[in-house]
């Protein structure tokens, strides 16, 4: 047989405050999983039987219910496994902005190699892209054209190149 659950008396005050103030039938859900079991006696099996929902969402409501006015202890979200904060990236990124300012072309694995040296230890490739991307780096596409090119020169050659070609003999 299951184990009855222990609901506070204030527990079952909130469940039926949010009951009476639920705009949604989520909420609504939320409130009766803290007041069927606890008015009727019955298990989180048939209370989430009743409801439509899973055995773990009646647990997990009744948890929000009961830490509802709490502050929560961790929230989800944010740099958890960072390397380096915000600002010594920038600090580390500011060597390569004055050579991409004055128009040197930069790749990546040099990039990588400072990085990788600075931390002390090997990282993923993928790290120094995310790193330039959440700088707002970006990968700038060389023109389409060679900057010693002469369209006039191009037209003429178009023009004269014989329409066959012929291997020589």
């Amino acid at each position: 047989m299951a184990r009855q659950i222990q609901v506070s008396a204030e527990d079952i005050q909130r469940a039926k405050q949010l009951r009476d103030q639920a705009t949604t039938i989520a909420e609504y859900r939320k409130a009766l999983c803290v007041i069927l079991p606890a008015e009727l006696s019955i298990d989180a099996d048939q209370t989430a039987e009743l409801l439509g929902t899973s055995r773990r969402t009646v647990f997990r409501d009744r948890g929000r219910i009961r830490s509802q006015y709490d502050t929560p202890k961790n929230l989800w979200g944010g740099r958890r496994h960072c390397s380096m904060t915000i600002e010594e990236e920038r600090e580390f990124l500011a060597h390569w902005i004055d050579k991409a300012i004055i128009g040197g072309v930069l790749t990546v694995p040099p990039i990588h190699a400072a990085l990788v040296k600075r931390l002390g230890r090997d990282i993923p490739m993928s790290t120094t892209y995310r790193l330039l991307a959440r700088h707002n780096w970006r990968k700038v596409q060389p023109d389409t054209k060679h900057p010693k090119s002469d369209p006039a020169l191009q037209d003429e050659f178009k023009k004269n190149f014989p329409k066959r070609w012929q291997p020589s003999v």
